[in-house]
């Protein structure tokens, strides 16, 4: 019992690294333009797909792929961004953009089902499938990969937000926008380029996801639960309380999933109302979180 305990412990921390990549890019996107983006599920899936493309049609490794899905899924969040979010204004805005990022959710789920029909596909590629022995059991490399990338990406985040003009930008918008448009920052810019920066890290996060799970053009759905749970437990536009969200949630499912597999998912959100109860804002999150 105590090694079973243990496996689902590692599993669950390596497994949380993997969702903390999909999350990641939700909390930032509502920390700094107050938007919670319904589609991220399904733009998890769609990195997955074109990892799964470039690696069957392209044969190119996954992690190699990763240098043209990353930029492909910056540029579709901007144009997102550009089409659908920008217009959008007033008190009624923040509403508006759960409606308008679901219409885009249903939109590239109607895209994925007519190229990749409904059937289910996952990532085989070579440098996935190995494992490692650890503690007498073995892990799949993907899940330390998956996991080492969550943390690169939190740093890399923290470095885009904390260390340079642009992420000088991106907090002032944050803090008051219309102060930030009076000291001559262009808020729109900013904004598209944020909203590029959550959807691009999706790539590395579905490229795991796929690799680990069987999906299709509706995974996403369970997917952006998850999501919401994670950061909303963590905090909403906390980078770092994502990934100690999306660690504790699944390692806790893990843990368990050895008693009582049926009940699992519902403990996961479970722990979510508990913490909300006892902590409102989050593991991690701050009363006037958008004026970190």
């Amino acid at each position: 019992m105590a090694r079973e305990i243990s496996q689902a412990i590692v599993d669950g921390i390596l497994i949380g690294g993997v969702y903390a990549l999909m999350a990641a890019g939700l909390t930032l996107i509502f920390g700094v333009l107050d938007i919670i983006n319904i589609a991220q599920g399904v733009l998890v899936i769609l990195g997955a797909y074109l990892s799964y493309s470039l690696f069957t049609k392209a044969h190119i490794d996954v992690f190699v792929g990763l240098l043209v899905t990353v930029p492909a899924m910056f540029i579709i969040g901007v144009v997102i961004h550009w089409a659908f979010i920008r217009r959008l204004r007033g008190t009624e805005r923040t509403s508006m953009t759960l409606l308008v990022t679901y219409a885009v959710a249903l939109i590239i789920e109607g895209v994925l089902y007519k190229i990749y029909g409904a059937d289910d596909v996952q990532i085989n590629a070579p440098s996935t499938n190995s494992t490692v022995h650890v503690f007498g059991f073995y892990i799949e490399d993907i899940y330390i990969y998956g996991f080492i990338m969550a943390i690169a990406l939190v740093v890399a985040l923290y470095a885009l937000l904390y260390r340079t003009r642009f992420g000088r930008s991106v907090r002032a918008t944050m803090q008051d926008e219309t102060a930030a448009r009076l000291v001559g920052i262009d808020v729109n810019r900013v904004a598209a380029l944020t909203f590029g920066v959550g959807v691009a890290v999706t790539a590395a996060g579905g490229m795991v996801y796929g690799a680990t799970n069987a999906f299709n053009a509706n995974s996403g759905y369970d997917l952006i639960s998850r999501l919401l749970a994670i950061i909303i437990l963590g905090g909403m536009g906390s980078i770092g309380g994502a990934l100690g969200a999306a660690v504790f949630m699944i390692t806790l499912e893990s843990v368990v999933t050895i008693w009582y597999p049926t009940w699992a998912v519902l403990v996961f959100y479970v722990a979510l109302v508990l913490v909300l109860v006892i902590r409102p804002n989050g593991l991690f999150g701050r009363t006037a979180v958008r004026a970190q």
